[in-house]
């Protein structure tokens, strides 16, 4: 068949036409819906540059001037929006680790915001989100590994395909980073919370209660032993203000909280002195990786959807 000929015109009913003449009336249909398309894709691709940029410029400056209200509408974001795709998607094995998760975090966060606070609130909180920190940080690990080994070849051995071993890799790295960051946030708003019901200090950092010797000042339970002794199960730290803590409880202040202060005075937290194996000291530049995650996780597909939005409301395709 001769390609020219295809664009010659048909002016045949469909009942009329050839088989010949139905194709070429098919492919003239095909050109006649599709024309003008090239410069409606340039538009939409300008759109979403010029969203993303904006995006970006809009949710720094938030971020900077309104630290608080960007943190609750990222950390919902985080929490709703891959449940609602996973859903869409019909992704049954993070649906049943969500509301696993979501379950029992939700359970701590009534107890860190509950009046009068219990006294094992402190620890149960502090304890259950530094297990998340811990979990977080060794399936990034084991996944990275999982993916190293592929590139390596070490699949072939176990006969199984590279991309096998990569899926499974990169989904345990995922699921690392999304359980971490959503950990991380949720941490801060309970020891926040919960350092305020307490009562050790004020929004204004000025202390409304006595700290007793040899008493926690995050938790207030009895410390088990001095900062000089090595403990069974944790340690005490004693910070330059001299304030002194659980280990459990200072770690979840200062790292999965992500706090530098002191939790009694606002004091500014000497890392370096608290940390001084090298292989923690990583834990902290770790929360850069998952502050990137939250972004594509939480603001991308809000970002895309208003793109969509965009595009449904000027009539591109």
């Amino acid at each position: 068949m001769d390609h020219h000929g295809l664009h010659a015109p048909v002016n045949k009913s469909l009942d009329e036409m050839t088989d010949e003449e139905r194709l070429r009336y098919e492919h003239q249909m095909r050109h006649e819906r599709h024309k003008g398309h090239e410069a409606m894709h340039s538009e939409m691709v300008l759109i979403l540059f010029i969203t993303l940029i904006a995006a970006q410029i809009i949710l720094v400056q938030w971020q900077k001037h309104h630290y608080r209200s960007y943190s609750v509408v990222s950390l919902l974001a985080m929490w709703i929006i891959p449940l609602g795709i996973s859903v869409f998607q019909v992704w049954p094995r993070f649906i049943v680790i969500w509301m696993l998760f979501s379950s029992i975090t939700t359970f701590v966060i009534r107890r860190a915001i509950s009046k009068p606070i219990e006294g094992s609130t402190p620890r149960l909180v502090y304890k259950w989100f530094l297990f998340i920190y811990k979990l977080s940080y060794a399936l990034g690990i084991i996944g990275y590994l999982i993916m190293m080994a592929t590139f390596m070849g070490f699949n072939f051995i176990f006969n199984q395909a590279p991309h096998v071993w990569m899926d499974i890799g990169l989904l345990i790295v995922f699921y690392g980073l999304y359980i971490g960051v959503l950990g991380r946030d949720i941490s801060e708003i309970c020891s926040e919370k919960m350092a305020a019901i307490i009562g050790y200090y004020t929004p204004q950092g000025i202390p409304t209660r006595h700290l007793k010797q040899n008493v926690c000042a995050v938790c207030g339970n009895q410390l088990l032993v001095s900062e000089q002794e090595e403990g069974i199960i944790e340690n005490t730290y004693k910070l330059s203000c001299n304030h002194v803590f659980h280990e459990f409880c200072i770690r979840g202040w200062c790292i999965v909280g992500k706090k530098q202060t002191c939790p009694y005075c606002k004091e500014k937290v000497d890392l370096k002195k608290m940390f001084c194996n090298p292989w923690e000291r990583p834990h902290v530049l770790y929360g850069r990786l998952l502050d990137w995650l939250r972004f594509l996780v939480a603001w991308q597909p809000l970002i895309f959807f208003f793109v969509q939005g965009i595009n449904w409301v000027l009539g591109l395709e």
